[in-house]
């Protein structure tokens, strides 16, 4: 019996993590942010996993331990400051919350606590008891989560400093109706200025103008707010047009990024190419970076040290 889960309720929305993540104190004038495609922890053989997994050759009996090795080891990376400065928020996607494919595992959380930070998870909120339709054969490779699976996937962010005005965004979706594609949204209070940060996992499924019509979803927010804004994460950007055409399209709104078109932030089945972004408007980003390598994921992070 195919049957779909009721809507999300206004509580279940956005789920905050174990610190209270609307504390006043302000943050320095110059933040370092990153941003994680962490694909559930599972590993960066998204292509390979793929095929052996409908050859039925794969074993999920060891997932569980894996996905806890993946998270330690994106902690110590992001820890460690020997691959970028030591993030003060972290834009997560593809963060999983107790699914079979993420070992049961809640990443964002886990991940947080591992570095001492607060959370906020966002769920997609996927229809239960619903197949997938087809999709293109080359975004064919991705682990679904099972159709009558509990858990969830999501955005995330994690924070050291203060984050405000929260705001889920549901980003219009056609190509893939069993995904839905969304953003998160918060405010860092500087001492000088408040930023807004947007945190968006774009639908690789939708053509050029349907990417296009989600960001300017993501574009219409940050005007909501007076001053400096920043939106990041994955773009999906996995043809050159479209990295053309997001690129062309934001900073035709007044975003500018210091990421070179063309620049590697995913691989698989030895291509690269380039799906993460972090765009800046009224606001100085004065040192960038790809974490390369890392192995928790088909991506890698991107980072940035923004001065407001």
């Amino acid at each position: 019996m195919v049957t779909s889960n009721p809507p999300l309720t206004e509580s279940e929305k956005i789920e905050f993590g174990d610190i209270a993540a609307t504390d006043e104190t302000a943050a320095e004038d110059v933040i370092v942010v990153a941003s994680y495609n962490i694909r559930y922890a599972a590993g960066q053989n998204l292509i390979s996993g793929g095929l052996l997994r409908k050859a039925g050759l794969t074993n999920a009996k060891h997932r569980s331990a894996v996905v806890a090795a993946n998270i330690k080891t994106a902690a110590r990376a992001f820890a460690n400051h020997q691959q970028l400065p030591r993030p003060d928020i972290i834009a997560i996607q593809e963060a999983d919350k107790r699914t079979k494919r993420a070992g049961e595992h809640h990443v964002a959380k886990e991940l947080a606590g591992a570095l001492g930070m607060s959370w906020i998870h966002v769920p997609a909120g996927i229809p239960r008891g619903v197949k997938p339709q087809t999709r293109q054969w080359w975004l064919d490779f991705e682990e679904p989560i099972d159709l009558y699976d509990q858990g969830d996937t999501g955005v995330a962010l994690l924070s050291r400093v203060a984050l405000s005005e929260l705001k889920r965004l549901d980003l219009p979706w056609h190509e893939c109706a069993w995904r839905p594609r969304l953003a998160v949204a918060a405010t860092v209070k500087t001492r000088s200025k408040s930023l807004r940060i947007i945190n968006a996992h774009v639908d690789p499924h939708a053509a050029v103008g349907g990417q296009l019509e989600q960001l300017q979803v993501l574009v219409e927010e940050a005007d909501r707010f007076d001053g400096p804004a920043l939106i990041l994460g994955d773009f999906n950007t996995l043809f050159g047009k479209k990295v053309v055409e997001t690129r062309n399209f934001m900073e035709s709104r007044g975003y500018t990024t210091p990421i070179p078109s063309g620049t590697p932030t995913w691989r698989g089945a030895g291509l690269r190419l380039h799906a993460d972004w972090i765009f800046g408007r009224n606001l100085e980003i004065r040192k960038w970076g790809v974490v390369r390598p890392l192995s928790v994921s088909d991506h890698w992070p991107i980072w940035a040290e923004i001065a407001v």
